[in-house]
């Protein structure tokens, strides 16, 4: 919660703050996060490491990966005002761009990703999966982290949407209802294990709508 009031400044603190209250609610809010994501970091960073002795090394690398993260959020709000524009033209029920931030759950599915996705680039795949799931369980929509999105993304209504980890979506893409972006089959290797991290999801091009109960399988283009 309180990323996104970073994100959408105004919007889900309490108490009207005024100009110059926002900006020191904004350090404040900043100075927060950073140390208590940085813990959340160092734990996902220690859950894969079996070397005791890394202890001191891994708050360091924790802190480096969470300033990195601070440094990338007016990127990721920059592309949230693309997709709160997006939703507010694609949907003629919206009455206001403010309606679509704070009562569109698709939009919610997308600020969490969006987070989530530069986490998983961060090489912290745990915990950016906890995010993913936590959106997931609020909003019906599940996408995982690795799916890179461009900005102006439009998820109508929302429900049973699934996009896999190595989707790729274009700028000002919408999707409706029970669309899924999945894989057609997974490479094995010698001993038939599923290789991991390999294309197998669709690529969205550019102003592309797949509507309601689509399903797009396998590492194919649809433009």
């Amino acid at each position: 919660s309180q990323l996104r009031s970073l994100l959408f400044p105004g919007y889900f603190d309490e108490g009207d703050l005024g100009r110059e209250g926002l900006r020191y609610h904004t350090g404040h809010t900043l100075s927060q996060v950073r140390k208590g994501l940085t813990e959340q970091v160092m734990r996902a960073i220690c859950f894969r490491c079996t070397d005791p002795t890394r202890m001191r090394r891994c708050e360091g690398e924790a802190a480096e990966k969470v300033d990195q993260f601070l440094q990338s959020l007016p990127e990721i709000r920059a592309s949230l005002v693309e997709d709160v524009k997006a939703a507010y033209r694609g949907d003629p029920a919206a009455n206001s761009e403010e309606e679509t931030v704070f009562s569109y759950p698709g939009l919610t599915a997308v600020t969490y990703h969006r987070m989530a996705h530069r986490l998983y680039q961060l090489e912290v795949p745990l915990l950016a999966r906890i995010v993913a799931e936590r959106s997931h369980s609020l909003t019906g929509i599940d996408i995982h982290p690795g799916a890179s999105v461009g900005p102006g993304l439009f998820i109508d209504h929302g429900t049973g949407v699934v996009i896999g980890e190595t989707a790729v979506i274009g700028r000002n893409v919408r999707i409706y209802q029970g669309v899924t972006l999945g894989a057609r089959s997974f490479p094995l290797d010698a001993e038939g294990n599923p290789i991991k991290g390999q294309p197998r999801h669709p690529i969205v091009e550019d102003d592309v709508v797949i509507y309601s109960g689509a399903t797009v399988l396998g590492r194919i283009t649809v433009g």
